[in-house]
């Protein structure tokens, strides 16, 4: 018979590999966004704790939004932070990492599992390496306040999520997860439980960690391509 009407058809040979989108990816570009998050948190804190028209500008900030306090608006903003805390930031991160692994991304499943287990982590061993007292204006903060566990936690937490979303949804799931991080540091200069400085530094210290994650991925699928 024969088979001139059918198209030619190279089929990938047996013990083949095909490099994945993000095994083509830049390995330098993630390794640079760290590095600039690493200098950022630097800066912000040096200008956090040792400028002081910087802490006055700080405390001021935290005021403002101090004043927005409300019985309904305090009622969301714990309902929010609640979902931050041990207990239901674990089940979340689970159901990140057994969705990574239900699209046969065991690689992103570790990484992922790695940057929510260790970035609230690392904000907990810093706070009290980098204690310094605030600029007060009526309500008390700790010195060891900076950075924010909770925006840490919710970066890595969000940014985890979107990492696993297949590249199709992202239009949707970028702004869903840029808003739940920032609603999470709204809500905690509501609550008055950080300074804004400290609502950043946790932003930078999760991102830091979503991008050398990003990163050590593209490495390894560029040294261990996964196969078809």
């Amino acid at each position: 018979m024969s088979t001139g009407a059918y198209p030619a058809v190279a089929l990938p040979q047996h013990g083949s590999s095909s490099r994945s989108p993000r095994a083509r990816g830049s390995v330098s570009a993630p390794l640079l966004l760290a590095g600039l998050c690493v200098v950022a948190l630097a800066v912000l804190w040096l200008l956090a704790t040792h400028v002081e028209a910087t802490r006055v500008r700080d405390a001021e900030l935290l005021r403002h939004f101090a004043l927005i306090e409300g019985e309904r608006v305090n009622d969301v903003a714990r309902g929010l932070l609640h979902l931050l805390e041990p207990g239901p930031f674990t089940i979340w991160a689970a159901a990140i990492v057994l969705f990574a692994i239900a699209r046969n991304r065991p690689r992103l499943a570790l990484a992922v599992a790695v940057v929510m287990a260790f970035a609230p982590i690392s904000a907990d061993l810093l706070k009290p390496l980098l204690a310094e007292p605030h600029v007060g204006f009526g309500r008390t903060i700790g010195a060891g306040s900076w950075p924010s566990g909770h925006a840490t936690a919710a970066t890595a937490l969000a940014l985890s999520a979107l990492l696993v979303t297949p590249r199709r949804w992202w239009a949707l799931a970028a702004p869903l997860a840029l808003a739940f991080i920032a609603a999470v540091g709204v809500a905690l200069l509501i609550r008055v439980w950080h300074m804004p400085s400290d609502v950043l530094g946790g932003y930078l210290l999760g991102t830091l960690w979503i991008a050398l994650a990003v990163s050590c991925l593209r490495a390894a699928d560029r040294r261990w391509p996964r196969r078809r």
